[in-house]
């Protein structure tokens, strides 16, 4: 089944639920469909449409995040999944300066690898050993989270979620919701 945007009473959008969680929004009248899919449930006596957008009837107060946390996950949807040194999948976080020379735990100085390169790589920098990356690590787009872990985006939604979110939007390979 499909998945639906969760849009706050202020067409601002919260997340990305299950189709089946959105009906039962919509039949409790906590929410309005804004635009339907072509899927449908059905019962013995009824079919109803899957909602694809649906809008909050209450405003709901989104605490205010300046920045997307750095954990594993938003590492992995940042990098693709892909260690940054060879290009395999990656499975271990890895300072670009190791923090005992001084490097931080922020943003531009973390990337995902594989677990041997990290282990070849250890505690050096990387002109020591004559690697590159393949990408500069920056902090990634603000709406990233909301679209990290979804296999594809429906075109529904583009009225609503930022032309940042969906050019910035990782591949879906090793990310999972």
């Amino acid at each position: 089944m499909r998945s639906t945007l969760l849009l706050n009473a202020s067409f601002e959008p919260l997340c990305i639920i299950s189709a089946r969680r959105a009906l039962v929004l919509v039949l409790a009248d906590k929410a309005d469909v804004i635009t339907e899919s072509t899927d449908a449930f059905r019962s013995a006596r009824v079919t109803v449409a899957a909602p694809s957008v649906i809008r909050l009837r209450y405003y709901v107060k989104v605490p205010y995040r300046a920045a997307l946390p750095l954990n594993r996950r938003n590492l992995s949807g940042r990098d693709g999944g892909r260690c940054q040194y060879c290009g395999d999948r990656g499975s271990t976080i890895d300072h670009v300066v190791p923090r005992s020379r001084g490097g931080g735990h922020e943003w531009t100085n973390v990337v995902l690898a594989c677990l041997p390169c990290n282990s070849r790589k250890g505690d050096r920098l990387l002109a020591e050993l004559g690697w590159a990356l393949r990408t500069t690590p920056s902090a990634p787009a603000a709406w990233t989270w909301l679209v990290i872990g979804v296999a594809r985006l429906d075109p529904d939604w583009e009225p609503w979620i930022p032309a940042v979110a969906v050019a910035s939007a990782p591949a879906p390979v090793a990310v999972t919701a």
